[in-house]
Formats: structure tokens, C-alpha cells, sequence
């Protein structure tokens, strides 16, 4: 069984093209020390029908079965890394293909570097595949909404020991360049299988890689060689641009710097990107606007449910020029009839989350305006999920939610099937303490149907949560759009 088992990923690794032929036995022999097997016999199997978690599976188990390992998800999450890890390619060489690739063209280098992050198993295919993924449609177009089901929940166990580890700074962050073949423990994921490809970004070495939760289209991650903390800033704006020069058919933008609105390790600067169009992309400009002293910069208000100013242009360094003086002009401003203000007991509270694309041959930097003040009404935030929608979404708001995906939690899965039930064989939702927070909000959305039945239950369901995040992104919005918050949001313009 185990001879089976590792000549299956050996030939796994030669097929999908992660390991050459002529590293079979060499490769064979690096799996059969980690399973601690003196022997080997040369079975029979079949090339052409190997599932990598079965075959993977099968061999944690024989771990287990050996003592190799502890039988929890953690310890068999860094296992199956090391085994993953006996099949890529070193790093350099893995640089080297990229390079070569670019040279045809950067969507053959993503697209070469996208196919081995998955199939190295650091992107694990068979979880991501569990999310579940649907649209909703909105005045401000079509929002993307998942639950997020491929990070595995630690079992007890597994916790417990995290917990009574010794403390490591290295590497001091899951973004750091040191993850590069970290085996992992027990309070720190492995990256053996995970190789980064170095770009240079304003003179400096940072790093490229896709994240193993691809919440859309190769979502990656380009992240500062060095572990300083993020900041938005004129140099932050140059940076996005450097990259999008490097990769014009990637968007990249930048999580705000600020807690409650940050969304994001802001310990460690970085960006996220990728090779997809949200809603936030295609929303059209509703009404435009001139910048004395930049009129050859595109300026508009986009219509989003956050407040958000486009710039477009040929030239990189005037737009980098109009968005600092937007951002200088953001972080000191205060409205108090809109309740905008720029500190309060010297903490500031003005930022911004900024997103630059390649858009129709001319430059785009989306500059979204967040704020993060708190009252005791609001305590997690006023431009925050508001108390009424923490049922379905409490955490903040960050970069990827901004242009209009949601990463709900993954309990709404459970939840949402249990609601199904309740709704379609009419039980009281109070009486279940798992879902009678969602009460109210049935209570609300229930009479507006007239046919609520098997078929249709789940998709109305999802209509109603994608409407909530709606809701959420409009509670995050410093000006809502209305005559009202639209005429507090030209005050700002005013001032540019």
C-alpha cells in the first residue's frame, strides 16, 4: 500500500510537471525517508487517474498508523507539506522558468507560476473547492459572496499545543520572505511547497506570491522584503504603479493603515492583487471633477456604496502626484455636519484604501475614503457593519470587501441550512440559540415572498445575505449615496 502510494505522487509530481523524469528515483528516495521506509518494491499503478488528496490522504494515514504523526489536522497539514515539498523544484529554478516566461509575456509567466502554487499543494484545489461562491445583484452592480470553508478549523488538541509552544519571532510574520520553505509548528503554518518570486519595487527587493485562500482569480499577494509596517502614503501610490508596469493585466491595491479599517496584517507592508474585475472596477464615474493644476488627470466620484474618487491618466507620476495631495488634504479633514472628523484626542481617523488597475490603455487609481472613528453607539466603528448586520458579517472591512467581495465567515454554511429548515417546515428560529440571531432578519425579508419553497429556498437565502453585505458596504461608506451624503462628498471635493 505505501509502495503504491508514494510511486502514485512521485508520478503525480511528473505529470502535472512539478518533477523530471529523471528525478523519479531521487525523488522516491526523499519520500521514503520522510515515511521512515527502509524498503521499496516497484508496484503497479495507474499513471492517469491519481487524485492527489486520496493519494495524499493515504499516506498521512500511514504516517499516523507509524507514528510519524499525530492524527489531527494540524500535524497532517505539516506532513503533507514536507511530502508536497520533496516534488518542487528549488527556487532558483523556479525564478529562472518565471523569467523566461515573462519574456513572452507576464500573463504567460502568472499564468506558468498560478498552475504550479497549485499544484504544489500550497493552494489546495480540493479545499478551495468547498467554498461556497454566488452573486447578488445591486444598484451598484453585481457583488461576489462566499463562505470561506477552505482554512480547517484547529482541533482542541492541536490548540492546546499551539498554546504551550514556545514562543518564535522567526519568521515574524506569515508575510515574511523567510516562509519560504518553513517547515511550520504547531502555532505557524508550513510553506515548504511555497516558493516566492522576487520582484523589485522602487528600488527595493520584495516579494510576489499567490495567497493559499484565493478568494478570486489568482489572487496574490506582493509583499516588502523587509518586515516594516504598512503605510499609505505618495510612496504607496508609486509602488502599485511599479507593479502594474510589471503586470498590467493584474489589478493591486492596499488594505487602509489604520486599525477597525485596515482589514489586514498592517504590521508587514503589502499589497493584494490579481487577475480579476470586482464590481468596484466596472461601476462608471456619476459625476466628474477638475483638480486645479492636474486637469490633465481624469477625476470622478464612482458609484459605490463606499465613497470612492477615480483617477485616470497616461502618466503614472501625475496621478501619484494628485492622489498624495488628495491624501494630505483626507487625512486633516473634518466635516462635523457629516460627522467626518480628522482626530479626536490627537488619534487620527482619516485614510484611504487605494486600488490601481490598467484600464482601455490609461491608468486607473481607485482612492476609497475610510474613517475609523468609534462612539458608544458604534463602538467597533461608525463606518463599520453596524450592530443590526453583525449576524452576518462583523469583521472589518478590508481591501477585498471594499471592491465588493464578501469573506463571510464559514458557521453561516451550518447556519444557513439550518434556517432552511426552520423557514420551510415553519419552527420557531428563536427557540435554536445557533441561528436565532438571524430572527430578526428573517422576520424582515420573510413576507416580501409569496413562494418559499424546496427549490428555491437556498437561492433566496443568498440573495438576502448578499443584500446584507450591500448594507454592510454602505455602513462602511463615509458619505452614503444620497443627495445628501453626495453634496457632503462634493464639500471635500471643494477643498482639493
Amino acid at each position: 500500500m505505501i509502495y503504491e502510494s508514494i510511486k502514485k505522487l512521485v508520478q503525480y509530481g511528473i505529470n502535472s510537471g512539478l518533477t523530471p523524469e529523471s528525478e523519479r528515483i531521487y525523488t522516491t528516495n526523499l519520500l521514503l525517508d520522510l515515511m521512515k521506509e527502509d524498503d521499496y518494491e516497484d508496484v503497479p499503478c495507474d499513471p492517469d487517474n491519481i487524485v492527489l488528496e486520496d493519494v495524499l490522504k493515504d499516506l498521512l494515514d500511514e504516517a499516523v498508523k507509524r507514528g510519524i504523526i499525530e492524527d489531527s489536522v494540524t500535524y497532517r497539514d505539516l506532513f503533507d507539506t514536507k511530502l508536497m515539498n520533496c516534488l518542487v523544484p528549488r527556487p532558483a529554478q523556479i525564478q529562472e522558468r518565471f523569467w523566461k516566461e515573462y519574456e513572452n509575456s507576464p500573463e504567460a509567466a502568472t499564468a506558468y507560476y498560478y498552475k504550479l502554487s497549485q499544484d504544489s499543494d500550497y493552494i489546495r484545489r480540493y479545499r478551495i473547492s468547498r467554498d461556497r461562491k454566488w452573486t447578488v445583484d445591486t444598484q451598484y452592480g453585481t457583488l461576489d459572496i462566499t463562505i470561506n470553508l477552505s482554512k480547517p478549523e484547529k482541533d482542541p488538541k492541536a490548540i492546546a499545543a499551539a498554546g504551550a509552544a514556545k514562543s518564535s519571532s522567526y519568521p515574524k510574520c506569515q508575510l515574511c520572505m523567510e516562509n519560504e520553505g518553513y517547515a511550520g509548528r504547531v502555532n505557524h503554518p508550513a510553506r515548504e511547497n511555497h516558493r516566492i518570486i522576487p520582484i523589485t519595487i522602487q528600488g527595493k527587493k520584495w516579494g510576489f506570491q499567490y495567497s493559499p485562500y484565493v478568494y478570486y482569480n489568482e489572487h496574490c499577494i506582493v509583499f516588502n522584503g523587509e518586515h516594516i509596517p504598512m503605510k499609505i502614503d505618495r510612496n504607496a501610490f508609486a509602488k502599485l504603479f511599479d507593479f502594474i508596469k510589471l503586470f498590467p493585466h493584474y489589478f493591486l491595491g492596499s488594505n487602509a493603515d489604520l486599525p477597525i479599517v485596515g482589514g489586514s496584517i498592517l504590521s508587514h507592508d503589502h499589497f493584494q492583487g490579481g487577475h480579476y474585475t470586482f464590481a468596484m472596477a466596472k461601476a462608471p464615474i456619476i459625476e466628474n471633477f477638475t483638480v486645479a493644476g492636474y486637469e490633465d488627470i481624469e477625476a470622478g466620484i464612482v458609484k459605490w456604496p463606499l465613497s470612492v474618487i477615480r483617477l485616470r491618466g497616461k502618466d503614472t507620476e501625475r496621478i501619484i502626484e494628485l492622489a498624495d495631495h488628495i491624501l494630505g488634504k483626507w487625512r486633516s479633514y473634518t466635516d462635523e455636519d457629516a460627522f467626518i472628523y480628522a482626530e479626536t484626542d490627537g488619534t487620527p481617523h482619516n485614510t484611504i484604501t487605494p486600488i490601481a488597475r490598467m484600464k482601455d490603455g490609461l491608468y486607473e487609481l481607485d482612492l476609497t475614503l475610510r474613517n475609523n472613528i468609534t462612539t458608544e453607539e458604534h463602538p467597533l466603528g461608525v463606518y463599520h457593519p453596524h450592530a443590526n448586520l453583525h449576524h452576518i458579517k462583523k469583521e472589518n472591512i478590508g481591501l477585498i470587501e471594499v471592491m465588493g467581495l464578501a469573506v463571510l465567515p464559514a458557521r453561516l454554511k451550518g447556519e444557513m441550512e439550518l434556517l432552511k429548515e426552520y423557514i420551510l417546515e415553519g419552527k420557531d428560529i428563536r427557540s435554536n440559540e445557533q441561528i436565532e440571531k438571524h430572527a430578526d432578519w428573517v422576520d424582515e425579508f420573510l413576507p416580501s415572498y409569496t413562494d418559499i419553497n424546496e427549490d428555491n429556498i437556498m437561492h433566496i437565502l443568498e440573495q438576502e445575505v448578499g443584500k446584507v453585505f450591500c448594507q454592510v458596504l454602505e455602513d462602511a461608506g463615509v458619505y452614503k449615496y444620497t443627495d445628501e451624503g453626495l453634496e457632503a462628498f462634493r464639500r471635500f471635493i471643494s477643498v482639493l
